[in-house]
């Protein structure tokens, strides 16, 4: 069940894999921790979730066919997470980290 604070974002198709490295890179950046990690199949579906700790906060991310990358916890750090994943995907990685600011 939810907490009321808890939101999900859909950041975009499951099978983006160059999503799927920056939506990592973000977790790293943060010094998110993966406290558990599964895949399973039914039917034409694929689902594979983790759930990782930042902080003294988690989210749970999700890859599900037909749904998308998904990622859902507390609302601030979820918005937290989508921020820095748009950035990263517009400005690409820095040799630094994802936070840095835009090219000329």
């Amino acid at each position: 069940m939810a907490k009321n604070n808890d939101m999900t974002i859909i950041l975009g198709p499951e099978y983006d894999l160059g999503l799927q490295e920056i939506l990592r890179g973000v977790l790293e950046e943060l010094r998110g921790v993966e406290l558990s990690h599964g895949w399973g199949v039914g039917g034409s579906q694929e689902l594979e979730t983790a759930e990782v700790r930042i902080g003294a906060q988690r989210v749970t991310v999700e890859a599900e066919t037909y749904i998308g990358l998904s990622v859902r916890g507390p609302e601030e750090l979820v918005e937290r997470i989508r921020t820095l994943v748009r950035r990263a995907a517009r400005w690409g990685p820095s040799p630094t980290g994802l936070t840095s600011t835009p090219p000329p």
